[in-house]
């Protein structure tokens, strides 16, 4: 299930490391820089329900609107736009 959760955000994840693998000669040892830059994940902006957000909150309020979608407190569950 977490999986799921985790899918709609996973162009933004794809997006990076295509940006990195274009970007650097050697992309086979994950040095500092390279961990620096992936590091960048968790806070990368991400549009989710008409504002700009740090992909980990965008997460966050994906996950509590799917909470709220089976407490049958919502019919829909809050996604990243594109």
């Amino acid at each position: 299930m977490a999986d799921d959760v985790m899918e709609p955000y996973r162009p933004f994840v794809d997006e990076l490391v295509l940006e990195l693998v274009r970007s650097h000669d050697d992309y086979t040892e994950l040095t500092p820089a390279l961990k620096q830059k992936l590091l960048q994940i968790p806070v990368l902006d991400v549009i989710i329900n008409g504002q700009k957000s740090p992909l980990m909150l965008a997460v966050q309020q994906t996950t509590a609107s799917l909470y709220q979608c089976y407490a049958k407190e919502k019919k829909s569950i809050k996604f990243p736009e594109f």
